[in-house]
C-alpha cells in the first residue's frame, strides 16, 4: 500500500550519521513496477563504485559486483519493490561460499564442513539446489541438526522433489523440511494456514487451539496438553517454521514462503476466506471443509457467509486479523450469522469471534455441545447466556479486555472441563460466582475475586491444584480470618505472575494485623514465580517472605499504594530483580538499607520508578560502591520532598525521567549519570534560570529532550556546543 511513509523513513535512516558510519558502503535503487535484475546490478554498481554503464551483460554485472562488495559492510535500499517472484530475487542472493557457512551453522552449528568432512559433499550438494535462498538454507539446515549419518544427508541431497522443482511457487527445500517433520507436527503447521500473512501469532493462545482441535494427543505421554504443546511449538520454532516477532519479544511470525506452504499441504479440509470465496464453490464441496478462518472486515453481511451452513461438519470458525490488537479499527458481524448460521454448526470445537462489536451472545450458543474453544475477547457483551454452563466440553473461554463484561453465568460451575479462562481487562465484572473451586481442571484464571456472602470465597481455590502463570486476586479486604488464606494454599501452585489487591479505601474498618497474617498467608511459590504485585494492602510492615533470597527467579516487583506502610520490604536480596516500582507509598520517609542486599546495593535492576512518594527525604547507599551498575532507566515523579540524594554511581543510565520534583535532585542525579541519552522534566519545583545552568553543565551526551511546564526555563544552552542533539 502506498503513501504510508515507508520510503521516508527509509531515506531517514538511509542518511543517518550514525547508520554512514556503519557502512563502507551504500545504494538506494528505486525499483517500481519493472523488477529488472540488469537494470538493479548497474545501479547498485554504479552507487558503490561511480561506474558500471558500460556493462550490459548480466553474469559480468554480477561479476563486478560481488569483487565490489566483498568483504565490505553494505547497505543496499530496494525501494518501492512490487515483484514477489522468488526467480527475481534469486539472483540477488547469497555468494556460494556464503550459503555453505550459513547451511553449516544451522546443521551442524559451525561455519564450514571441517569437522564433518564425510559429510561436505552432500552438504555443499543441497546448498547448490538453494540457489543461495537464505530462508530455504536455514529451514533445511534446521530439519538436519540432528541427523549426522550420511545417508540421512544423501537421501535428502537425492530426493526426488528437488527433480520435480517448484509446484504452486513451493520453494522444493521447504517441501522437504516439512517432508521431515513427525505426522503430529505435520498437522500442527498446516493449521497455520487457517492465519493470514504476516498475522502474529501469540504461542499460548496457538496451543489452545490445537488443544480444542484435538490435536495434542497425551495417551502416550503423562504430560499434559498445554507442556506437550508448548514442546511442539518449540520443535517448530527450533526448525525456523516459526520466528520471532521483530518489534515484540513475546509474538511469532510466519515467512511468507512458509504460509504458502503451510496452505499448499493443509489439504482439502481448510479453507481461508481471504485466499478463496465461498461464492467460487459448490455447495457439496463446501460440506467437507473441517476448518475456516476469515480475516475481519469492517462490515460482515450474512451473504458472505450463508453459503457455509452446507458445511455442517465444521469444526473450526475462526475470526482472525492482521492488525494489532491495540487497532482503532471497528468491525461489526451481523446478528443473523449468530442467531441463524451458528445452530447449522453443530460440529464446532473452535468458535472465535474475538474484536467485533457484538453486545449480546445467542441462547442458541448453548446447544453447542462439542465447543472446546470460545473467544469473545474485545467484545462489547455485558453478560453470557446461562446456558454456556451446558458447554461441558469447554476447555477455554477467552472474555479478554470485554470492557462491558458486569457478570458471569451463575451456573459456571458446571463447566466442569474448562482449563483456561482469561477476563483480564474487565474493569465492570466485580463478582465471580460460586463454586468456582469445583473447576479442578482449572489451570488458567487470570483474575480471582473475593466476594462477600454470596461471592467466591479464598478458601475455593485449594482445589485448584493445577493454578499456574499469571493471576490478580482482588478484593482481599474481604477476608476476615487469615487461616482461609492460607486454605488458598498458593505455596503449593506454580505462578508466574501474581497480584494481591485490597481496596484502595482506607477507613476503619480495615485491620492492619489482620493484613499483615493474610499476606504473609499468601506466601506464592517460590521457583516458578517471576513477576509481584502488591496493591493497597494495609499493614504497617511487609511479612518477610517479600524480598526473600528464595525467590531466586523474581524479575519485576511492584508496590503500590500500600499507605500505611513506614518502609520498603529487603529487595535489594532479590538476586534476579530487574523491574522495580514503587508507587504511593505515604508514609515511607527514607529509603536506602532496604535496597542493599549481600552488602552491595542492586546489582541487576534496569528499571526503578518512584512515583507519589509525598514523604520521603532520604535515598541514600553507600557512595564507595557502584550501587546500580545496571540501571537504564529512573524515573521519580510526585517526590517533592526528596533532596536528601546519594544514589552512587549510574553509569549505563540511559533514560531518566523527574517531574513535581525539587530542581536540586535533578542537578543531584545528572552529576551521576553520565551516560544519560534520553532526559524528561516536568514541573520541576524551583527549576530557575541558574538552577538550569548547573544542570547542563553534565548534559554534554544528551540526544532526546524534553521539557514540560517548567516556567521559569528562559533559556537552553549559550551556545550549540553544549549539546548533541
Amino acid at each position: 500500500m502506498g503513501g504510508l511513509g515507508k520510503t521516508t523513513l527509509a531515506r531517514i535512516l538511509y542518511d543517518d550519521a550514525e547508520v554512514k558510519k556503519h557502512f563502507e558502503l551504500k545504494a538506494w535503487v528505486s525499483v517500481s513496477d519493472q523488477f529488472d535484475i540488469c537494470n538493479i546490478s548497474k545501479v547498485i554498481l554504479q552507487s558503490v563504485k561511480g561506474e558500471g554503464k558500460e556493462l550490459t551483460d548480466q553474469n559480468l554485472l554480477q561479476v563486478a559486483l560481488k569483487n565490489q562488495l566483498k568483504d565490505k559492510r553494505f547497505l543496499i535500499v530496494l525501494d518501492d519493490v512490487w515483484s514477489e517472484s522468488y526467480d527475481d530475487w534469486q539472483t540477488l542472493t547469497l555468494s556460494h561460499d556464503d550459503a555453505v557457512s550459513l547451511f553449516a551453522q544451522h546443521a551442524l552449528g559451525a561455519d564450514n564442513f571441517d569437522s564433518h568432512p564425510v559429510l561436505k559433499q552432500y552438504g555443499e550438494g543441497i546448498v547448490e539446489k538453494c540457489d543461495g535462498l537464505p530462508l530455504a538454507l536455514t529451514v533445511l539446515g534446521r530439519s538436519l541438526r540432528t541427523k549426522n549419518e550420511e545417508e540421512e544427508w544423501k537421501e535428502l541431497l537425492n530426493n526426488e522433489i528437488w527433480r520435480l522443482g517448484k509446484t504452486d511457487e513451493i520453494v522444493p527445500a521447504l517441501r522437504l523440511s516439512y517432508n521431515d517433520l513427525s505426522a503430529c507436527l505435520k498437522q500442527l503447521f498446516a493449521y497455520c494456514s487457517l492465519f493470514p500473512k504476516d498475522y502474529m501469532f501469540d504461542k499460548d493462545d496457538l496451543i489452545l487451539l490445537w488443544m480444542a482441535e484435538g490435536f495434542l494427543n497425551t495417551s502416550s505421554s503423562n504430560k499434559s496438553m498445554e507442556r506437550l504443546g508448548v514442546e511442539y511449538f518449540e520443535e517448530l520454532l527450533s526448525r525456523s517454521l516459526f520466528q520471532h516477532a521483530p518489534n515484540n519479544k513475546y509474538l511469532f511470525v510466519m515467512h511468507d514462503l512458509l504460509n504458502d506452504l503451510a496452505t499448499s499441504v493443509a489439504g482439502e479440509f481448510f479453507l481461508r476466506l481471504d485466499i478463496e470465496k465461498v461464492k467460487d464453490f459448490r455447495m457439496e464441496t463446501l460440506e467437507k471443509y473441517r476448518h475456516m478462518s476469515f480475516v475481519r472486515e469492517e462490515y460482515e453481511a450474512y451473504s458472505k457467509f450463508k453459503p457455509i451452513k452446507s458445511a455442517t461438519s465444521l469444526r473450526t470458525f475462526l475470526a482472525v486479523s492482521v492488525e494489532m490488537e491495540d487497532s482503532w479499527e471497528e468491525f461489526y458481524l451481523s446478528s443473523k450469522i449468530l442467531v441463524d448460521l451458528l445452530p447449522e454448526l453443530p460440529f464446532l470445537r473452535v468458535l472465535s469471534l474475538s474484536g467485533y462489536f457484538i453486545s449480546e451472545v445467542p441462547e442458541t450458543i448453548g446447544s453447542l455441545k462439542h465447543l472446546r474453544y470460545l473467544n469473545l475477547s474485545r467484545t462489547l457483551i455485558t453478560c453470557q447466556p446461562e446456558n454456556v454452563g451446558n458447554l461441558y466440553n469447554l476447555q477455554s473461554l477467552i472474555l479478554y479486555r470485554c470492557n462491558s463484561l458486569s457478570i458471569l453465568p451463575i451456573n459456571f460451575s458446571k463447566l466442569k472441563n474448562l482449563r483456561h479462562l482469561d477476563i483480564r481487562d474487565t474493569p465492570l465484572l466485580s463478582n465471580i460466582p460460586l463454586g468456582l473451586g469445583k473447576l479442578k481442571s482449572l489451570r488458567t484464571l487470570s483474575k480471582i475475586i473475593i466476594g462477600g456472602d454470596n461471592g467466591l470465597a479464598i478458601a475455593e481455590l485449594k482445589d485448584l491444584t493445577n493454578l499456574h502463570g499469571k493471576t490478580h486476586i482482588k478484593g482481599l479486604e474481604k477476608v476476615e480470618i487469615a487461616s482461609h488464606a492460607s486454605e488458598a494454599n498458593l505455596s503449593q501452585k506454580r505462578l508466574s505472575g501474581l497480584e494481591l489487591e485490597w481496596s484502595d479505601v482506607f477507613n476503619d474498618s480495615r485491620k492492619k494485623s489482620l493484613e499483615k497474617e493474610v499476606l504473609d498467608a499468601l506466601k506464592p511459590h517460590g521457583e516458578s514465580l517471576i513477576k509481584l504485585g502488591i496493591v493497597s494492602y494495609g499493614g504497617i510492615e511487609f511479612p518477610d517472605w517479600v524480598g526473600d533470597t528464595s525467590y531466586l527467579t523474581l524479575i519485576s516487583v511492584s508496590l503500590r499504594g500500600c499507605k500505611h506502610c513506614t518502609s520498603l520490604p529487603p529487595l535489594g536480596q532479590l538476586p534476579s530483580l530487574k523491574e522495580l516500582y514503587i508507587e504511593d507509598m505515604d508514609e515511607v520517609k527514607a529509603m536506602g538499607s532496604e535496597l542493599i542486599g549481600t552488602g552491595l546495593a542492586f546489582t541487576s535492576p534496569e528499571v526503578l520508578e518512584l512515583g507519589n512518594m509525598k514523604r520521603l527525604k532520604v535515598w541514600s547507599t553507600d557512595v564507595r560502591v557502584v550501587s546500580f551498575p545496571c540501571l537504564k532507566k529512573l524515573v521519580i515523579r510526585g517526590c517533592p520532598n526528596l533532596v536528601q540524594v546519594s544514589p552512587g554511581a549510574l553509569p549505563l543510565l540511559n533514560i531518566l525521567e523527574v517531574s513535581e520534583c525539587e530542581s536540586g535532585l535533578l542537578r543531584k542525579l545528572v552529576q551521576v549519570a553520565s551516560s544519560v541519552k534520553e532526559l524528561r522534566i516536568e514541573s520541576m519545583l524551583g527549576l530557575s534560570d541558574v538552577a538550569w545552568r548547573r544542570v547542563i553543565e553534565y548534559l554534554g551526551g544528551v540526544e532526546v529532550l524534553s521539557i514540560i511546564r517548567c516556567n521559569e526555563i528562559r533559556y537552553l544552552w549559550e551556545s550549540e556546543a553544549n549539546a548533541r542533539g
